[in-house]
């Protein structure tokens, strides 16, 4: 139906709905990262926050406007480690958090199942089992197709798959993937450029997040003490995690946030302050962080 444009030129547009910051309802987005870096539980961290109906399932800090039933497909983990990591969250969960997210988050392993959205019979059953959700989460996009990923072409039409299943479902689509060796290699994982194959799989999508591992500056430069602020080091920065956003077409870009990985994965939100070091010239306690 064509947009009635007296009616928009006339009238105040209603307010956009938001998955979370920046994330705008029935769009496609991305979230980046190396493997083993943490992606999977902030994604499924994530999916509670959205299918949490009552306060204390919010454990990222997402704040959002609304909740509702989230479909969240795992390629790549079997069940008994999705049973661990259900566990684990649900240790930082309030009771009545738990009791609605398991009514409004379905988490299926589809590992070895073969879905390819690209198959018609395969998106019908997606469309028919996902109506009605607010979001839906495709951990990894790689396990849910057989196209190149390395052609514009073929990537293009696999995110306009995507939007077609946010358009017909009313869903939000989230798909995580991994980013490129050199972006890796480089630390520059945080780029909007770093996501592994086709530049259409970022520039089609609406939104763009990263998970990335705290890097040996950022260890130096930062603490997790306030009483004394001694820089987290080498030895600890495996246990801190950056998120952020690399691509916001819509709405206000969110802050980056660091996350640190407690028991079995699970990532809570954490302010790190300045590190203070011992200026050896000067013989004075120091700020060494910038920014």
């Amino acid at each position: 139906m064509a947009i009635d444009l007296m009616w928009a030129f006339e009238n105040e547009p209603p307010p956009l709905d938001f998955i979370w910051s920046g994330f705008l309802s029935g769009t496609v987005g991305a979230l980046v990262a190396p493997g083993a870096t943490g992606k999977s539980y902030w994604a499924l961290e994530a999916a509670m926050c959205i299918a949490s109906s009552v306060p204390g399932g919010d454990v990222l800090q997402l704040n959002p406007s609304k909740t509702g039933r989230v479909i969240y497909l795992a390629g790549e983990d079997p069940e008994p480690v999705l049973l661990r990591r259900i566990h684990a969250i649900g240790k930082h969960l309030s009771p009545a958090a738990r009791a609605a997210i398991a009514k409004n988050l379905v988490l299926e392993s589809i590992m070895g199942k073969g879905l390819n959205i690209m198959d018609e019979r395969h998106m019908q059953r997606i469309l028919d089992f996902c109506q009605g959700a607010r979001l839906i989460v495709l951990d990894t996009l790689s396990r849910v197709h057989h196209l190149d990923e390395n052609s514009n072409g073929e990537m293009a039409q696999l995110v306009s798959r995507l939007e077609q299943i946010a358009y017909l479902t009313g869903a939000s689509v989230l798909y995580l993937h991994h980013v490129n060796k050199n972006s890796a290699r480089d630390g520059q994982t945080g780029q909007q450029q770093a996501a592994r194959g086709a530049s259409a799989l970022i520039d089609n999508a609406r939104w763009c997040g990263f998970v990335e591992r705290m890097t040996e500056e950022k260890a130096e430069l930062l603490s997790d003490r306030t009483f004394d602020r001694r820089p987290i080091g080498d030895d600890r920065r495996k246990y801190f995690l950056r998120f952020g956003t690399s691509k916001i077409n819509y709405g206000e870009e969110m802050d980056d946030r660091w996350y640190e990985r407690q028991a079995e994965g699970v990532l809570i939100p954490i302010e790190l302050v300045p590190a203070k070091q011992e200026n050896a010239k000067k013989g004075r306690a120091t700020n060494v962080y910038t920014g």
